[in-house]
């Protein structure tokens, strides 16, 4: 076989590891090392997966990733959920289905000190879901509003999929961070107004909620004053330039530690807790990263990346066109394999073409984000409406699905505003440049 039929059986191969249940970084490595070994030779081979972990797991660069997970089951842990709900819904309170919209408020909040679109939706949705049913709300609404907004953990910084997209690619984390705020609040703004025109045209699905006194705002803000200040603190000093990602990071961890040490949020016990959770993670997502980038060298030397764009260059399709199609994959791929083996698989594969047909890479970056929050919701994977159906126990599955759709709908036309007005993204980190 030559190397572009080699890479395409790899490619397959894999996702088929996936179907079997396979993981994910398992799966990356193995189809890497045997697929290198074939076009090239075994001891290259063998001097790609001698070299590869070390070399990720000795990468400073990488070290922002546990750094940020840490601060977010810190935040986790010390119960900011319900403080953050309560805000929320002092703001929102009196619109229709303010409980939803306080509810999505607060996700965009949490958002913002955690990397993680699971702990976003486990977080707020703990103490939203109750309090919507206590007030009789649509089974369908409560829970999907969740779902939905916990994807804004993918996309609002810092975000776990910037982090890896940035790596992946060498595009600076700093500048997709930035790139990811503007899109973030207003795909925040769309999900509230959707709750906002589903309860205007079916009033009985979230009876209203009462209003709260300038007070009652000011004593919630308070309560939550710690996700406040670390959100001011991280972002501002990265957009300023005070500190790098890597260095916002241990600010974050240690910030969001000692506030909840401080304000009797936290105890040793879930410190603890807190630490062995962020290593979980950090050790899943590692496994996955050292398995991409041992399947990166292969996929370079397979041609696919070079042919695929030479190839859609010959077409004469506009790039628009060829956008549109890998929106289409990415749609295809999030129902039937999880989000992490998506990217890593995927990114290496696509962005050459993407740089090849003038892209700019940070816009890129941010639709990639999308398309795996759209994932997260999308039937039959949705691992968040997972996470909510853990919430919620007694909510059928296909209920808390057929909540999530409208935000689905949302999600698509806001990924088509991208598409036609790519400034959305870019004119932020080019005002800050």
């Amino acid at each position: 076989m030559n190397p572009f039929t080699t890479g395409i059986v790899g490619v397959v191969l894999t996702l088929l590891f996936l179907l079997l249940g396979v993981p994910i970084g398992i799966s990356m490595a193995l189809v890497g090392f045997l697929g290198f070994s074939y076009i090239v030779n075994m001891p290259a081979a063998f001097h790609v997966i001698s070299t590869v972990p070390y070399g990720l797991i000795s990468n400073y660069d990488w070290l922002v990733l546990p750094l940020f997970l840490l601060m977010g089951t810190v935040l986790f842990n010390a119960g900011l959920g319900s403080a953050l709900f309560t805000l929320a819904y002092r703001i929102f309170g009196r619109l229709p289905g303010g409980l939803a919209i306080g509810a999505l408020g607060s996700c965009a909040i949490f958002s913002a000190v955690s990397a993680s679109s699971i702990a976003t939706a486990a977080t707020i949705g703990t103490p939203a879901i109750p309090e919507m049913r206590k007030y009789k709300y649509d089974s369908a609404l409560s829970t999907g509003c969740i779902a939905a907004g916990g994807t804004l953990g993918f996309l609002i910084p810092p975000s776990t999929i910037l982090i890896i997209y940035g790596i992946l690619t060498e595009t600076s984390i700093v500048n997709l961070f930035i790139a990811g705020i503007v899109p973030g609040i207003m795909l925040a703004l769309m999900f509230m107004a959707t709750v906002y025109l589903q309860v205007r045209l079916k009033p009985s699905i979230a009876p209203p909620g009462k209003g709260s006194t300038f007070k009652e705002k000011l004593a919630a803000t308070g309560a939550c004053a710690e996700v406040l200040v670390l959100i001011v603190l991280v972002m501002g000093g990265l957009i300023v330039g005070w500190f790098t990602p890597t260095e916002a990071g241990g600010i974050a961890a240690a910030g969001a530690i000692l506030l909840s040490l401080v304000r009797k949020r936290l105890n040793w016990k879930s410190l603890t807790v807190s630490i062995v959770d962020a290593v979980k993670s950090t050790g899943m997502i590692f496994l996955c990263a050292i398995g991409a980038f041992i399947m990166v060298p292969f996929i370079a030397v397979s041609t696919i990346p070079m042919e695929l764009a030479n190839y859609i260059i010959e077409l004469g399709i506009s790039p628009t066109l060829a956008i549109l199609f890998i929106v289409v994959l990415y749609f295809v791929l999030g129902c039937f394999i999880d989000t992490m083996a998506m990217v890593l698989l995927t990114v290496p594969i696509f962005f050459p073409l993407i740089i090849k047909l003038g892209f700019d890479p940070l816009w890129f970056g941010i639709l990639i984000a999308l398309l795996v929050e759209t994932a997260m919701i999308s039937p039959p994977i949705g691992m968040n409406v997972y996470v909510i159906a853990g919430v919620a126990k007694d909510v059928p599955m296909e209920t808390i699905f057929k909540g999530v759709l409208p935000f689905v709908l949302t999600m698509f036309i806001f990924i088509f505003l991208l598409i036609a007005f790519p400034q959305i993204v870019l004119f932020l980190p080019a005002l800050m440049s």
